[in-house]
């Protein structure tokens, strides 16, 4: 809608690109792998940031728009992963980019629609915190995919 909603668009969407241009190349043998971090399987960790895309916007559209929050504590988000990563053991590479290319545009198109009013409105996330629209977008929706994509670069030793 503006020009800063796009400008955040426009990050996440790098971030994006270089999510789904490392993912693409995984072979069989790095997409089982255990990384360090999570001590999931890459394959578990790619599908977590696909499947997060969208919980993660949905927390962003929430914030922006002035609707409640859901209750979460980070014990109920560490307990939704741990279910999560038994769940998609064995989610194969073609369906998590499926996923995460569906959730990723979704997210990124309600991010560019987002007003500067939207951007500046905020929460309190997690009874602790309050963060702007504009800050979840980065510190949590571009930060996650981030985090994870380095995690599975040092499991898979690419730079």
């Amino acid at each position: 809608m503006g020009a800063r909603a796009d400008q955040l668009a426009s990050k996440f969407d790098q971030s994006c690109r270089e999510f789904d241009t490392v993912v693409e190349k995984l072979n069989d043998a790095e997409w089982k792998k255990e990384t360090a971090a999570e001590k999931w399987s890459v394959g578990v960790v790619a599908h977590h940031v696909a499947g997060g895309c969208a919980g993660i916007a949905g927390l962003v559209q929430a914030v922006a728009k002035g609707q409640p929050l859901p209750g979460l504590t980070m014990d109920m988000i560490h307990e939704n992963n741990a279910k999560h990563a038994k769940d998609h053991a064995n989610t194969t590479k073609a369906e998590t980019l499926t996923l995460f290319k569906t959730n990723a545009a979704h997210a990124s198109s309600m991010v560019r629609g987002l007003s500067d009013a939207e951007l500046d409105r905020s929460a309190t996330l997690l009874g602790a915190r309050s963060m702007t629209a504009a800050q979840v977008i980065e510190g949590i929706l571009i930060t996650h995919i981030n985090e994870h994509l380095g995690n599975i670069r040092a499991t898979i030793g690419a730079k």
